[in-house]
């Protein structure tokens, strides 16, 4: 059971994933009685003053209100709990004024500089290739999740994505959000919503799990015959302040680790035990 910390995704990334949905052309500008120097830097210029409108000032406002909340060590998830179910319902509520379109969605991931973490593919490659359920909680937009993992190739049969999926109307502009509301606290109810992705674990002994905050913790709640269960946290920011709290909460803790490179390793041990036993005896 994997979540979102293999894709690199800070604030302006997301933000940048939102403006481009949220760019708008102006049809009255093709009219014939239009005459334009340089339309690109037309559009570009325009494109910039819309970045710098009320939408992006609010969600901004929102990020500084709240995520300071989410990554407290001194509050308790069920103290964080109210907050995060305010912060990310209007977010949503925000997303959805902007009317998105979901014919532009494949676009804005591309011009947008949203990345998966470095060995993302052998990470990725390695799991479908031993048939390996991959499950990816996130408190994101699925949709966008989607289409990152896409573009970059490795969407294969044994992902299973669990997030806030974008609910389009007839013509395409985004009008809600489907289902239960999923954010960074209550993934194991969005988890267990998801029986389908669920059984696929069944008669599977072993999780490894990933996550980037204190509340990924629970994510395995769901896996009924879970034996081991082996717990790795990234640690992104304010480190010094949470380290203690990750330490005692993860069994590994990777601080400021934007690779794959510990995964990577303990993947290759674990689907190759004849080949991790040759390494460690040549060292």
């Amino acid at each position: 059971i994997y979540h979102i910390p293999w894709i690199y995704t800070p604030v302006r990334n997301i933000l940048a994933i939102w403006h481009q949905l949220t760019k708008t052309e102006i049809i009255e500008l093709s009219k014939g009685s239009v005459m334009m120097r340089e339309r690109s830097r037309v559009e570009d210029t325009i494109y910039a003053m819309q970045k710098a409108g009320p939408g992006s000032l609010q969600m901004k406002e929102l990020l500084n209100t709240y995520y300071p909340i989410e990554i407290d060590a001194s509050l308790s998830p069920e103290e964080k709990l109210p907050y995060m179910v305010t912060w990310w319902t209007k977010v949503h509520e925000l997303l959805i004024q902007q009317r998105i379109r979901k014919d532009r969605l494949a676009q804005a991931v591309r011009e947008s500089s949203a990345m998966l973490r470095e060995g993302y593919r052998v990470f990725f490659d390695c799991l479908a290739e031993h048939r390996v359920p991959l499950l990816i909680f996130s408190a994101g937009v699925g949709d966008v999740l989607e289409e990152v993992i896409r573009q970059n190739d490795v969407f294969h049969p044994n992902v299973h994505i669990i997030s806030n999926y974008m609910d389009f109307d007839h013509t395409g502009v985004l009008q809600a959000f489907k289902g239960q509301l999923i954010h960074s606290y209550n993934k194991r109810d969005g988890a267990l919503s998801h029986a389908t992705a669920l059984r696929e674990l069944h008669g599977r002994p072993n999780v490894l799990l990933l996550g980037d905050s204190l509340g990924d913790l629970n994510m395995a709640d769901g896996v009924s015959e879970a034996q081991n269960i082996l717990t790795v946290g990234f640690l992104n920011d304010q480190v010094e302040e949470r380290k203690e709290s990750y330490i005692k909460s993860f069994d590994i803790v990777l601080l400021k680790d934007e690779t794959m490179d510990i995964p990577n390793a303990i993947l290759r041990h674990i689907v190759s035990p004849e080949m991790a036993s040759k390494v460690q005896r040549k060292k």
